[in-house]
């Protein structure tokens, strides 16, 4: 008898009922064949809305198990850590609770899943939906903040992932030590730090293949309180703080060495925005302000002042974090 592709897919949710009813709607609407076995986990990680209710409407529509599982301990990555432990199931899939796979995405996965023996990881296109037909002006030339994803319509190795819709081999994971021990936080409760989903892709990069599979297509929803100046003020400075913790994951040397590397750099993207910045302003055209401009660099530098109080053991956990020899353990369920 032919082995069976088992895959979950892993949504962990906080207080976005909204969206994950569009989620689920989707993800009921795969055409899946037989071969893949597959279910759904939603990780309730402390919502106070309807969502409870939303996974309770749809678990009958599903011709495949729907569970939710909740998970205290509020956070983007114990919420991942929490699904990845909930299930058994061969190969696992980050999927955003804002985001619609097309009908074909799981059957998509399960190819490339069982053609591609040495991938440890692989994610796919991600196509920006906004809920508002025109967004802001400003919005234009950041689709990378939204984690637009296109990087053409053939598969390619890639040294790292991030984003949504990444599937990842549970063997490999487990062998990346990051199931036993996480380094960054990523997001907890409406704050924008972010970082868990590369430091999985580059930790699994270091011991297994990782691609751009662009057969797995989906659609990231974008609310229009997401779109906001404000919002992507933060978001982008967010991504910033997140873009020094995980350069530091792969630091090799001692901290000041680490801290002269990432001033450099910080200044060379601060030049470069400056110069994009005052092009802007010259020829008038609409769109980035101050706080968006910059905000990638301003929350690199608040990551290094965060770093530079750090005690010595936090600071030797993050830096070169990931370059420790990974667990070879069995997954604990």
């Amino acid at each position: 008898m032919a082995h069976r592709t088992s895959l979950a897919i892993l949504i962990c949710t906080y207080n976005n009922a909204r969206l994950l009813e569009r989620t689920l709607d989707a993800l009921r609407r795969q055409r899946v064949a037989p071969s893949v076995d597959w279910r759904v986990v939603v990780i309730d990680n402390n919502c106070t809305d309807d969502t409870p209710a939303v996974v309770d409407r749809f678990r009958p529509l599903f011709d495949v198990p729907l569970t939710r599982v909740p998970e205290p301990r509020q956070g983007l990555t114990p919420a991942r850590a929490r699904g990845v432990l909930s299930t058994q199931s061969d190969w696992l899939a980050f999927v955003d609770d804002d985001c619609l796979l097309a009908d074909d995405w799981i059957d998509q996965a399960a190819i490339f899943a069982s053609e591609h023996p040495e991938c440890g990881a692989f994610s796919g296109k991600v196509i920006l939906e906004w809920e508002d037909a025109d967004p802001p002006a400003y919005t234009d030339g950041y689709g990378w903040a939204y984690a637009e994803t296109d990087l053409g319509d053939r598969p390619l190795r890639r040294d790292w992932l991030a984003g949504a819709g990444m599937v990842l081999r549970r063997t490999t994971l487990a062998q990346s030590g990051w199931i036993d021990r996480q380094l960054l936080d990523d997001r907890i409760g409406k704050r924008l730090i972010s970082g868990g989903d590369v430091e999985i892709g580059l930790r699994i990069a270091r011991i297994a293949e990782v691609w751009y599979n662009p057969a797995c297509r989906l659609r990231h929803l974008i609310p229009a309180d997401r779109t906001t100046r404000r919002y992507l003020r933060r978001m982008i400075f967010g991504l910033g703080a997140s873009g020094h913790n995980t350069g530091a994951l792969t630091w090799t040397g001692t901290y000041p060495g680490w801290l002269v590397r990432s001033t450099v750099q910080s200044m060379r993207l601060f030049g470069q925005e400056l110069r994009r910045l005052v092009g802007d302003v010259y020829h008038r055209r609409p769109g980035r302000d101050i706080g968006i401009a910059l905000g990638f660099v301003a929350g690199w530098w608040w990551a290094m002042w965060q770093m530079l109080f750090m005690s010595r053991l936090a600071r030797r956990r993050l830096l070169g974090g990931i370059l420790a020899a990974p667990a070879s353990r069995s997954v604990r369920v």
